[in-house]
């Protein structure tokens, strides 16, 4: 049993702030003011300056992505195409063995020659293995001559091929994907996903929401995600959306939930130009809405009478508008008072479909580390799209005025999962309007996340009888000037009471005990 004596932050429903919280066996017992008498002898852990709050949750993210590009090479601070050359000479340098080289994060408005790095320039450095360069967004990706001679036949005839540069985006850029993810075997994936827990759990994540099927064959990284989250002995907690329009996928595994990007993305993003649009681009150009009303529609219908939970991609207002008439439509067909379906990205909302989220609960899993972010700076934007569009993206004290339920997340790999940024980004949005309080900040860091997979009974806020899933502040978020708020650290992560330890072990010992478990998730 221990006694935390300091700054609580329950975020609970009233946001109170206590002196004193108790752990017992990994629940909380007591969250209050004045120590009982019964709990005196507990063990005193005094926070002084530091904060508790509860874990946070990553509401949206490709975790077996992650975990791949995670192993890889990450150019996003890279502020050439000559830095991100020598970075990858150097890469390749050190592969070893290794067949294929992935590097992550590539940006045309962060470096100086305003372009992406292209397939000659690749050629140069790294000429006798295959290498993919996947974009910032992850939605498109360059790859170099080796690569290419081995994907050509598989993707000439798609939408978003471009063998001069050795650029992929759209259909293409998923079949690369595919290929790439196929040539990993489940152990190595499986010990990524080790390590992919580990740096989050650094950052104060107690939970992820990953959306999976990115292909593998038989859709194998579903399936190793969810035994990756039931081989799990340290209390991280993992939720697996699969990313399907076939409602099987989710039920022939007894996921209650389905939905995500790939397959379930209704557009594209702004960075490849193909976010769908109700006006066209200011250069010309509405994007790509990749499904029609009707085939979104049935989809949705066969999910919900399913009992299913549905999320989908939407970034352009006219994919957001498309997702709420077809979430609207199946919830006509066959009403659910709790159903937390939900609309992920949300970046360029109309106020019909904030309309049709409010009266029909349905949830935003939003990622708040897009607002200022370097790799999709607001003067690319602007460009693209006008001040006035580029004022109405990111909304989020429009949602939360308007009762809709926000969750944060990071769409990690496009941004590293990171709460403290995504907190900062609501407080201190460059657009003063949509600025939000750090309470609420933190409300969607936290409790809402967990609300959104129905696990807001468990977890989410420090209330006796729930999970002692908490984190400890470097200080209080309450108490600084918002300005500071990127300062906090992340000094340590209780999950169940104890301290974090390291998924890392024997992938078959994991592999055996997830296969023996009977937890779903």
């Amino acid at each position: 049993m221990k006694c935390y004596k300091g700054i609580i932050l329950s975020v609970n429903a009233r946001d109170e702030v206590f002196s004193f919280l108790v752990e017992d066996r990994g629940r909380i017992v007591f969250v209050g003011n004045e120590l009982p008498e019964r709990y005196a002898g507990a063990e005193m852990v005094d926070l002084g300056r530091k904060a508790l709050i509860p874990a946070f949750v990553d509401s949206h993210q490709h975790f077996a992505s992650f975990a791949i590009f995670n192993s890889g090479l990450n150019v996003m601070d890279a502020e050439s195409n000559v830095d991100i050359s020598q970075m990858i000479a150097d890469f390749y340098a050190r592969s070893g063995r290794a067949k294929t080289l992935i590097a992550f994060g590539a940006s045309p408005y962060s470096v100086k020659e305003r372009r992406l790095i292209r397939r000659e320039e690749l050629d140069r450095v790294c000429p006798d293995k295959e290498m993919m360069v996947v974009k910032y967004d992850g939605h498109a990706c360059i790859v170099n001559t080796k690569l290419l001679k081995k994907i050509d036949g598989k993707v000439r005839r798609l939408r978003g091929y471009h063998p001069d540069t050795g650029e992929m985006n759209q259909e293409a850029f998923f079949k690369v994907s595919d290929y790439i993810s196929g040539s990993l075997s489940v152990i190595d994936l499986f010990s990524r996903m080790q390590d992919a827990a580990d740096f989050e759990a650094a950052r104060g994540i107690g939970m992820v929401h990953t959306v999976s099927g990115v292909g593998f064959v038989a859709n194998l990284d579903i399936t190793t995600e969810k035994l990756f989250a039931k081989s799990l002995t340290n209390g991280f907690q993992v939720r697996v959306f699969p990313q399907s329009m076939d409602v099987s996928v989710a039920r022939s595994r007894r996921l209650p939930r389905i939905g995500g990007c790939f397959e379930c993305a209704l557009d594209g993003c702004f960075g490849s130009h193909d976010a769908a649009m109700n006006e066209p681009y200011l250069d010309g150009g509405d994007g790509v809405l990749y499904y029609s009303d009707d085939k979104v529609t049935d989809f949705c219908k066969k999910a919900n009478r399913a009992g299913l939970q549905i999320e989908m991609h939407a970034i352009g207002d006219k994919a957001f508008d498309q997702a709420a008439r077809c979430l609207k439509a199946a919830l006509d067909d066959f009403p659910r008072e709790d159903h937390r379906h939900g609309i992920i990205h949300d970046c360029l909302p109309t106020q019909e479909g904030i309309r049709i989220c409010r009266d029909y609960n349905i949830l935003m899993p939003v990622q708040s580390a897009f607002i200022n972010w370097k790799q999709e700076p607001d003067e690319y934007l602007e460009s693209i799209m006008g001040v006035d569009r580029v004022s109405r993206l990111n909304p989020n004290r429009t949602f939360k005025d308007n009762g809709i339920v926000v969750s944060l997340g990071s769409d990690a790999p496009c941004t590293a999962p990171d709460p403290i940024v995504w907190i900062d980004r609501c407080v201190n949005n460059p657009n003063v309007s949509e600025r939000i309080s750090v309470r609420d900040a933190l409300r969607m860091a936290t409790f809402n996340g967990y609300f959104t997979t129905f696990d807001e009974k468990e977890r989410g806020s420090l209330e006796a009888g729930k999970f002692a899933d908490m984190v400890v502040l470097s200080d209080n978020p309450y108490g600084i000037p918002s300005e500071e708020i990127r300062n906090l650290k992340v000094e340590r992560l209780l999950l169940a009471g104890k301290p974090y330890k390291s998924a890392k072990e024997s992938v078959l010992k994991a592999v055996c005990r997830g296969l023996s478990s009977k937890n779903d998730y």
